[in-house]
């Protein structure tokens, strides 16, 4: 799936854009440049980030992730609109993380390493456990949140290990 995703992006037209609605984020999440997490990823220029930082809300089903084209941030209007809360706010970060970290230069799709292995990934969960530990997740709900369907069980296992989460 991710590699269809990966190729539709590379083509000259943006075949699953048709009918996205873009907003700039800070207009769209109202507050979160006052958001200690949020801040803690981008220091002094928090303001200045979010009110730049393009959303585009989509209808292609999944979750969120960065365009790795120029950085602006993709979310299934689905998820939104359906998604746990938690999970989307923690997503959040994640993703802002990455968009530090491809402001940055960083390559957030090295296919030198697995998903769960992929340094720019493991900082980006790190972050989000951190967050989710300030909020009072316990340790059983992270580990939720970290699973998902293309990860397998021994996948999940290495990634809990890589951001100092017991499993059960």
């Amino acid at each position: 799936m991710f590699r269809i995703l990966r190729l539709f992006r590379k083509l000259p037209f943006n075949i699953l854009g048709v009918a996205n609605q873009k907003v700039i984020f800070m207009e769209f999440f109202k507050g979160f440049e006052k958001v200690d997490a949020v801040r803690g990823i981008f220091g002094d220029k928090t303001s200045e980030v979010l009110s730049h930082l393009t959303v585009e809300i989509c209808w292609v089903m999944g979750y969120m992730y960065v365009d790795g084209s120029d950085g602006h941030l993709v979310i299934s209007k689905g998820y939104l609109n359906t998604g746990d809360k938690t999970d989307i706010y923690l997503d959040l970060i994640h993703e802002l993380c990455h968009v530090r970290q491809f402001m940055e230069g960083k390559e957030l799709f090295d296919p030198r390493y697995d998903y769960v292995e992929r340094p720019t990934e493991i900082e980006a969960y790190r972050y989000c456990v951190q967050e989710a530990r300030r909020i009072g997740l316990s340790e059983e709900r992270i580990l939720c949140y970290l699973r998902t369907e293309w990860m397998s069980d021994y996948d999940l296992e290495r990634l809990a290990k890589s951001v100092n989460i017991s499993l059960p």
